[in-house]
């Protein structure tokens, strides 16, 4: 697979009119943080009490691999296993029916690579706003992917390192193009776009409130400083906890050994990992990992 031509062109020009705005990142590395967040903060400026549930959140935001999504256009409720040219022929399709279904922005959760997939580019920039990529350290990610998928963490590190690696979807969802860790990370951060905002994992677990504030500034939700300490409280790893722990969460896949807001915090790799699993990474992720000053002294 190859990156789109241009990517980041096209409706992503408009600016943060109306459209489509990514929440995008490799997986587990706080995609949903980032979308409780924005709810809590849209909650507020609506003037409603109580934290974000994180069993609704589809009601400022949604997901693109709603298999009934393609079955409308389709004609027919396609099967992964057979019918995946239709479905990435479909998706630009999908994206504009999210799209047009808006008004105003519309936060749409997405692990896709930005990349061609058959042919077809995996987003659709006519019915793009703009794009928040969330990007984690790939030695904290490893251990965290493999509790999410019940798998060891020398299984979640060679899933990592597996270029165009794509999931195999579900009786509801249709696939996604993941890549690996590498390839994910600079599809979408390899072209500086002013409709694009990176923000590292990181630095939101080390200071909520400024990268909370710099998101909100990046999607012209105009807020105060008490607006954004509030939705970042609510949105604490330490709130989305005692949720999941009440109520479960939807988006915990079935097969996960953990709840899925399991731990949260950066450098647990220094407690878990051997030697042999930290060179391993280093070796597969080497270049994207010293961009965002992920490699490990030595």
């Amino acid at each position: 697979m190859s990156p789109p031509t241009e990517p980041g062109q096209d409706g992503a020009e408009r600016g943060h009119q109306s459209g489509i705005v990514w929440i995008a990142s490799y997986p587990k590395s706080g995609n949903t943080w980032v979308r409780t967040f924005l709810h809590n903060l849209t909650r507020l400026q609506n003037g409603e009490e109580g934290a974000q549930d994180i069993n609704e959140m589809a009601r400022f935001s949604t997901w693109e691999i709603d298999k009934m999504r393609y079955a409308f256009f389709l004609g027919f409720e396609p099967d992964n296993s057979i019918h995946r040219r239709e479905i990435a022929a479909t998706r630009h399709a999908v994206h504009q029916e999210i799209a047009d279904s808006a008004q105003g922005l519309l936060f749409v959760k997405t692990h896709n690579c930005l990349v061609m997939d058959r042919g077809y580019a995996t987003v659709n920039f006519a019915a793009t706003a703009g794009a928040v990529y969330v990007v984690r350290n790939p030695l904290d990610v490893a251990i965290s992917y493999a509790h999410h998928a019940g798998a060891s963490v020398d299984d979640a590190i060679d899933r990592m390192a597996a270029t165009d690696a794509e999931t195999n979807g579900s009786d509801t969802t249709v696939y996604e193009v993941h890549g690996s860790w590498s390839q994910h990370v600079w599809s979408w951060t390899r072209n500086p776009h002013r409709a694009l905002y990176v923000v590292r994992y990181e630095d939101m677990l080390a200071e909520p409130r400024q990268a909370f504030a710099a998101i909100a500034r990046h999607l012209r939700i105009f807020s105060t400083r008490r607006q954004i300490a509030k939705a970042a409280e609510r949105s604490s790893f330490a709130q989305l906890q005692e949720q999941e722990r009440a109520k479960g969460f939807r988006e915990r896949p079935p097969q996960a050994d953990q709840d899925f807001f399991r731990e949260g915090r950066a450098g647990q790799w220094k407690d878990v990992l051997t030697r042999a699993q930290i060179d391993r990474i280093v070796r597969d992720h080497r270049e994207q990992m010293r961009r965002f000053g992920y490699l490990p002294p030595g």
